[in-house]
């Protein structure tokens, strides 16, 4: 009798943990049920499909879509200016409103406080309890009919053969026209801060040479000469391109989101992404045809 009871009490804990596991399985597929029926109460609430991935950039070889976007470069800087179409694709349901863009952009332009080339505009879509974060980057259209071109006095702004929508910072007279005429607030304009006015020293980084627009500037405390006072905007990191590099913003997104490329080459990735039911334009109704896309 003795030896039946200690052959029950060695066999407990085996029965007991089967029935532990039975009972964790149960629970993990009752919440991954609830979850399945939770998306479709929040589509059905907020009028939005779950994001599908038929227009997901297809496997490379090697697995690197910044490699085939740099393959893309090259093809197309290897053909006559006016034959290039710049775009830009941004992935919206793969943003995680990390900024890397916006910090990658800021160091490589040397921006002053308050000029950001591209803003990532954070929003809260829908009504508690189904709510969730939307994160936008925010850069330069260039669109095909910009409005802020016809409206500077002195032509500072105009668009390149190659869709870029650039500034001549030694025409810009800083009349800030072009701010007030985009519909995107794309522009912005340097008052002439550093990030360390008030402190005993301007540091080295905020003095630093950089290129924009072909030209090499540099700004210095208590002068005025450009790019201080100027209108500035993104230029999809022109200085970069013609250099057969990618934008800074396009080689920094962690979530993989932004896509840059030639939309005039069908066999360019943009091109392709371009083509998906879920492409989009901001503020279309407003007749800027803009050239930065976005995946919803």
């Amino acid at each position: 009798m003795a030896e039946h009871s200690k052959t029950e009490s060695s066999e407990a804990p085996a029965v007991e943990s089967n029935s532990s596991r039975r009972k964790a399985m149960a629970e993990m597929l009752a919440a991954a049920g609830a979850a399945v029926v939770a998306g479709h109460v929040m589509a059905e609430e907020t009028g939005e499909q779950p994001a599908s991935p038929s227009d997901a950039p297809p496997p490379m070889a090697d697995g690197n879509i910044l490699e085939v976007m740099r393959a893309d470069l090259q093809r197309a800087l290897k053909k006559p200016i006016e034959q290039r179409r710049w775009v830009m694709v941004i992935d919206l349901r793969k943003c995680i409103g990390c900024e890397a863009c916006t910090a990658s952009c800021i160091s490589e332009n040397a921006l002053p406080p308050g000029v950001v080339y591209r803003p990532v505009i954070k929003e809260e879509i829908g009504e508690y309890p189904n709510v969730r974060k939307r994160f936008t980057p925010r850069p330069c259209m260039h669109c095909e009919n910009p409005p802020c071109t016809p409206v500077c006095p002195v032509g500072a702004t105009y668009k390149r053969p190659d869709g870029i929508v650039a500034m001549d910072y030694e025409v810009c007279i800083g009349c800030r026209y072009c701010l007030s005429a985009c519909p995107y607030n794309a522009r912005t304009a340097d008052f002439g801060d550093f990030y360390g006015d008030g402190t005993p020293a301007i540091a080295d980084y905020e003095t630093r040479p950089f290129m924009e627009y072909g030209k090499v500037y540099q700004r210095k405390p208590g002068e005025h000469a450009s790019p201080i006072g100027n209108a500035h905007k993104c230029h999809f990191c022109l200085h970069r391109i013609e250099n057969g590099m990618l934008p800074a913003c396009t080689t920094t997104c962690v979530g993989g989101a932004t896509y840059f490329g030639d939309y005039n080459d069908p066999k360019s990735l943009v091109h392709r992404l371009i083509g998906s039911p879920h492409a989009t334009r901001l503020k279309e109704e407003a007749g800027t045809e803009p050239m930065t896309f976005y995946l919803v």
